[in-house]
C-alpha cells in the first residue's frame, strides 16, 4: 500500500570483470546488469560510490516488486550465495519493526523475505499474521477503511497457507482467532476443528507446552462457540447484514437468535450495535447493559455502552465504564478517543486535550483525535 513505487529508485549497472561480491568471492556474470538502490529517484548514480549494500538493497526490491523479472532466479541465488543467512536475518527484523509498529519498513521487510524464497510457506503465514496485526492497529486508531483492506489482505494470505500441501497447522490455529475477531464463528469453528485434527497425528513427543497450550485453547473456543450455538446461520447473517449496513434486517435476525438463546452475550452485543449503528441510543443502552450481565464484561461492550450514554447525556455513568475500560487496556486509544470526546461534548477542552494528545503518543495519524483537537483550537 505504499503511494511511492520501489522500483523507481532502482538503476541497472553493467560491472567490471573482476568485481566480487562479498568475502565470500561469488563471482557475478557481467553479462547481467545488476539492480542498484538509490537514495531517491532523483539521485543520479556515481559508479565510485558503489557498495555491496546499494546491489543488495536493489536485489532485494526487484524479488520483492519485479516478480516478472527476466534475470530473478539469477538474483535470487546471488544474494543466496553471498547472504545465505539473510531470508533469516530479514524475518527477524520484520517481526521487530511489526512488534514496533513501524509498518512500512516491515511490509517492506516481509515482502523482501517472500521475494527472496517465494515457496517457503512459513514466509506467507508471518505475512498474514502481520497483515491481522496492522490491520487491528488500524481499527483500534479508527482507521476502520484501511483495517478493512489490511484484513483482506490477511485473509487471502491465510487461505493460501491453508491450501498448502503438507498442511501447517499452525495456518489453521492462527486463522481461526483471525475469524474469531472478525465474528465469523462458521469458519473460526472450522479453522480450529482442522488444527485439532491435525495436531492429534503428531507424535507425543512432538507435542511441547507449547502445542499443548495451542489444543487446550482451540478446544475450549470450538467447545464455546458449540455451548452457545454461535455458529448458528442466524447469528451469521446478523453479522453479515450489519457489515452491509443492513442493520434492520440484521435485527430481525438477532432477535430471532435471542428467542433460543437469550444468554448469549454475544448476541446481545450484537443487538446494541445494530442498534447504536441506527442510533436508538436507548435500546442500544439496554442491549449492552445485559450483554454485561451475560457475561461480556469487556472493553469493548464497555466502549460501546459509554458511547450510548454520552449521546443519552448521562456523562457520569459513562465516565465510569470509560474509567473500568481503561483500567483493562490501558493502551486501548478508542477508549481513550471516548473519554476525550466526553469531555469535550461537557465543555472540558483541557481534559479533553490530554486524551486526545495521549491517542496521539501511540498514533500521530489518528484522524478522531487530530479533527477533534483543531476542533478545540477553533473554539
Amino acid at each position: 500500500m505504499n503511494p511511492t513505487n520501489p522500483l523507481n529508485s532502482i538503476a541497472f549497472i553493467t560491472l567490471p570483470e573482476n568485481f566480487k561480491i562479498s568475502r565470500n568471492s561469488f563471482k557475478i556474470d557481467t553479462t547481467i546488469p545488476l539492480p542498484v538502490q538509490l537514495a531517491s529517484p532523483d539521485v543520479e548514480f556515481s559508479p565510485d560510490q558503489l557498495t555491496e549494500e546499494m546491489i543488495f538493497a536493489g536485489i532485494l526490491t526487484i524479488l520483492a516488486y519485479d516478480q516478472h523479472n527476466k534475470n530473478t532466479l539469477y538474483y535470487r541465488s546471488l544474494i543466496n550465495t553471498a547472504r545465505p543467512n539473510l531470508k533469516k536475518e530479514l524475518t527477524e527484523a520484520a517481526i521487530l519493526k511489526a512488534r514496533n509498529e513501524d509498518f512500512d519498513l516491515a511490509e517492506e521487510m516481509f515482502t523482501a523475505v517472500r521475494g527472496l524464497d517465494p515457496d517457503d510457506i512459513a514466509s506467507v503465514l508471518n505475512i498474514a499474521l502481520f497483515f491481522d496485526q496492522r490491520a487491528d492497529s488500524y481499527r483500534k486508531s479508527g482507521l476502520i477503511d484501511d483495517a478493512d483492506a489490511y484484513d483482506a489482505d490477511a485473509e487471502l494470505y491465510y487461505q493460501q497457507v491453508m491450501a498448502s500441501d503438507p498442511a501447517v497447522p499452525d495456518a489453521f490455529f492462527n486463522a481461526g482467532f483471525f475469524y474469531l475477531k472478525k465474528h465469523n464463528f462458521l469458519k473460526t469453528k472450522e479453522c480450529f476443528e482442522t488444527y485439532l485434527q491435525l495436531v492429534d497425528s503428531l507424535e507425543k513427543a512432538d507435542l511441547n507446552k507449547q502445542t499443548q497450550y495451542k489444543i487446550g485453547r482451540a478446544r475450549e473456543i470450538v467447545n464455546d462457540i458449540n455451548n452457545r450455538n454461535l455458529d448458528n446461520e442466524l447469528f451469521k447473517g446478523a453479522y453479515d447484514a450489519i457489515n452491509r449496513g443492513e442493520e434492520e434486517e440484521a435485527l430481525k435476525l438477532i432477535h430471532k437468535f435471542l428467542e433460543k438463546n437469550p444468554k448469549v452475550w454475544n448476541a446481545w452485543f450484537m443487538l446494541g450495535w445494530a442498534l447504536r449503528k441506527l442510533e436508538r441510543w436507548d435500546q442500544a443502552k439496554e442491549a449492552f447493559e445485559q450483554c454485561l450481565v451475560c457475561g461480556g464484561d469487556n472493553v469493548d461492550t464497555l466502549n460501546e455502552l459509554s458511547i450510548c450514554l454520552i449521546e443519552l447525556d448521562d456523562y457520569e455513568s459513562a465516565y465510569a465504564h470509560l474509567m473500568k475500560a481503561m483500567k483493562k487496556e490501558p493502551e486501548n486509544t478508542k477508549v481513550m478517543s471516548n473519554l476525550g470526546m466526553l469531555f469535550l461534548r461537557e465543555g472540558k477542552y483541557t481534559e479533553a486535550e490530554h486524551y486526545f494528545n495521549a491517542v496521539l503518543a501511540f498514533d500521530k495519524d489518528d484522524k478522531i483525535a487530530l479533527a477533534a483537537l483543531a476542533q478545540i483550537e477553533n473554539m
